[in-house]
């Protein structure tokens, strides 16, 4: 698709326009240089019954398709023709009322599924572009947002695998904050303390990014890579992550992963998917627009944050209901996040700072008390607010004995910073995913997929 003018053309048209108006808008298409192989009527053609196709094929000069009921959008007839006639770009000639909004979504979610342009009078959706790059088995962690847990997960997963002996995981992350040039951190051999990390942040690195957490956490090898802003189908504008992938071939691992960030979606071809869905997402957000484009690139679903104080039972099901019938094919497993110190907290007085919401600061406060044996004197749920944050440790630096933090935004130049200043110890925490109940059985799920990768891979 280098050349634009050997395009080939899927155009959408509908039955509302009269036909030399259609004609002359094709015409125009085609004087560009496009090779427009076929129009797809997708609606509002009632009052053609009657009239005869191969009058209207000799019209327009072009193979003509109309779907079998009038009143819906032939979205499964949309995806045929992309493929049959190996179309490059779909071209949508169509208007009100035949669509509107959400089914103009529809259809780029199914277009952008074939990694075919989307185009109409005033707008363009671009198919994700994939480089494949890696020479080692790979998976892929993507998200429906920012903040529902992508890197928690991502190092969970990398753990996980790094207990069988025949896997040497590497995670690929790519942050807002990540480095001009890819950065290989060796989490796997040097020990991340909270006296290093302040180190690289006083040399001007972003310390609390992404691919640091991975190797703090994880404990396996990482690969930092920086991408800036996020389009509406998840394409970013600048990354350095094919870069930091082609990194890893000449690494000493046998497995990659490849972390998103946001709802940004790598630029890296992979072997298999995982999708983070966050129960604390707008439903709406997930079931249209391009939500669905992302669930349905998912063989993993995994949604987030399914607490009750921040998803009710009855939007936890129905969610679970949709997402199956956008994705029927991938497994799903609702999850909540608890927290676990890397360091033992036992006997100390604990002041925590998360991201997390504070309506559930009291369920985070029991589960690090009952199995840390600790007393949590106070939560800050402003870690991603600094003079909040700030505020927060001001008020308690006197009265406890370790500053708990996770790894994100402010917690290395307020949390870890201010802490060490008042000679507070700093204890870095992860957030571990765990399956809503005993029907789900998370380890497995990933292992599964792992395998499958592998699996892939090789064949």
């Amino acid at each position: 698709m280098s050349n634009e003018k050997s395009n080939k053309v899927l155009c959408l048209v509908d039955g509302e326009h009269y036909f030399p108006v259609t004609k002359s808008a094709i015409d125009k298409v085609e004087s560009k240089g496009y090779d427009v192989r076929l129009l797809l009527f997708i609606g509002g053609t009632e009052k053609l019954r009657n009239t005869n196709l191969d009058e209207i094929e000799e019209f327009f000069n072009k193979k003509v398709i109309f779907g079998e009921d009038h009143s819906k959008i032939p979205y499964d007839l949309i995806e045929k023709f992309i493929n049959e006639y190996d179309v490059d770009v779909v071209m949508d000639l169509s208007d009100e009322p035949v669509v509107n909004y959400e089914k103009r979504f529809k259809i780029a979610t199914v277009v952008l599924q074939q990694g075919v342009n989307y185009r109409g009078p005033d707008f363009e959706f671009k198919a994700l572009k994939e480089y494949d790059v890696l020479e080692n088995p790979s998976y892929k962690i993507l998200g429906t947002g920012k903040r529902i847990g992508k890197t928690a997960v991502s190092a969970y997963t990398a753990r996980l695998i790094n207990k069988e002996d025949k896997y040497d995981p590497c995670i690929v992350a790519m942050g807002r904050g990540g480095p001009e040039i890819p950065e290989v951190v060796r989490g796997d051999k040097i020990k991340l303390t909270p006296q290093y990390l302040m180190e690289q942040s006083n040399l001007g690195k972003h310390a609390a990014s992404d691919h640091w957490e991975d190797a703090l956490l994880s404990r396996v090898l990482t690969v930092g890579c920086r991408r800036c802003a996020g389009g509406m189908a998840g394409q970013v504008y600048i990354t350095n992550m094919i870069e930091g992938a082609k990194k890893t071939n000449e690494l000493d691992t046998n497995l990659i992963a490849i972390e998103g960030s946001g709802s940004a979606i790598p630029p890296i071809k992979t072997n298999k998917q995982i999708v983070l869905v966050g129960a604390n997402q707008p439903i709406e957000t997930l079931t249209e627009y391009f939500g669905p484009f992302r669930i349905k690139l998912a063989d993993l679903i995994i949604i987030t944050m399914c607490d009750e104080q921040i998803c009710p039972k009855e939007k936890l099901d129905m969610l679970i209901k949709q997402i199956h019938q956008i994705n029927p094919d991938a497994q799903i497993i609702p999850t909540i996040f608890r927290p676990y110190p890397v360091e033992s907290i036992e006997g100390k007085r604990v002041l925590f700072a998360t991201t997390a919401p504070e309506n559930v600061q009291h369920l985070l406060k029991d589960y690090l008390e009952e199995n840390f044996k600790c007393t949590v004197v106070d939560i800050s749920s402003h870690l991603s607010n600094r003079p909040l944050l700030q505020e927060d440790i001001e008020r308690n630096i006197d009265n406890v004995d370790v500053m708990l933090t996770e790894i994100k935004a402010a917690a290395i130049d307020v949390a870890t910073k201010d802490a060490l200043d008042k000679n507070l110890e700093v204890v870095y925490c992860d957030n571990i995913p765990i399956a809503v109940n005993d029907d789900y059985d998370l380890d497995k799920a990933i292992m599964d997929l792992v395998h499958e990768a592998v699996e892939d891979f090789n064949s």
